[in-house]
């Protein structure tokens, strides 16, 4: 057995692993806030593929409204999970604005860790990331677009090694998916027919405008790609377009 963390896994590596292994690769979720795990797949029987598994013992994990993270959402609701147990954190130190906003006293009387990631719950408690609240990309007509739809479409074209996706402006109110592709040792794809990959697999408000193509991703030294930098790196770009 082995087992993946610290972001999501693309459900194609994560059978293409099994297969070539014969092995299991058993995907978890938690922060660093919550020292660190929150929801792991059974060791056993593989959990289920394409989910984080269920919470481990002694904590509760619930999923709660975008907007306002107050209300608790049903089975197949995309919002808001939040983690209640022993190893959730006191806080963060010497940051009492950060640690109300993440620690939130409910109706129930307890205290909920919000952990900022969206995600939904299956009818018999299996839990599955969607994404990153704050990477949504905000399409045109008020649609979110969630940039781990985008990514697992790309890993599923037979010459992309790795992607990111992330969304960039224009117009002043919305946003059009840019994605970043690391291409696999030896294999070709050209911008276009990558878009038409994703027109294929994908719902015409979530088809990327952009691609770049690049030889690497940045990334943490745990290996985890880093969206942020990217939207970093555009957002530069744009300010000094403006300032040109």
């Amino acid at each position: 057995v082995c087992l993946s963390g610290a972001a999501g896994l693309p459900v194609e590596v994560q059978q293409e692993f099994q297969r070539i292994t014969g092995g299991k690769l058993i995907e978890g979720y938690g922060l660093s806030e919550s020292s660190p795990v929150a929801t792991a797949n059974p060791l056993r029987s593989g959990g289920r593929i394409g989910t984080v598994g269920v919470p481990i013992s002694d904590t509760e994990v619930k999923i709660v409204d975008l907007e306002t993270e107050e209300e608790t959402l049903g089975p197949g609701e995309a919002g808001i999970l939040c983690i209640h147990g022993p190893q959730v954190m006191k806080g963060y130190w010497g940051m009492p604005t950060e640690t109300a906003n993440a620690l939130r006293e409910h109706a129930d009387g307890k205290v909920w860790l919000h952990t900022g990631d969206v995600a939904e719950m299956s009818e018999d408690g299996y839990f599955r990331l969607v994404d990153r609240k704050k990477e949504m990309i905000l399409a045109a007509g008020g649609l979110n677009v969630y940039p781990r739809d985008i990514e697992e479409r790309l890993y599923e074209h037979p010459s992309v090694l790795e992607a990111a996706a992330i969304g960039v402006p224009v117009d002043s109110n919305n946003q059009r998916a840019k994605v970043f592709v690391v291409l696999k040792d030896g294999a070709s794809a050209s911008e276009e027919e990558i878009i038409a990959w994703c027109r294929e697999g994908l719902a015409k408000f979530k088809v990327p405008k952009f691609v770049e193509f690049r030889d690497e991703l940045p990334k943490t030294m745990v290996g985890k790609i880093l969206r942020r930098q990217l939207m970093e790196e555009e957002a530069e770009k744009e300010t000094a377009g403006a300032n040109a």
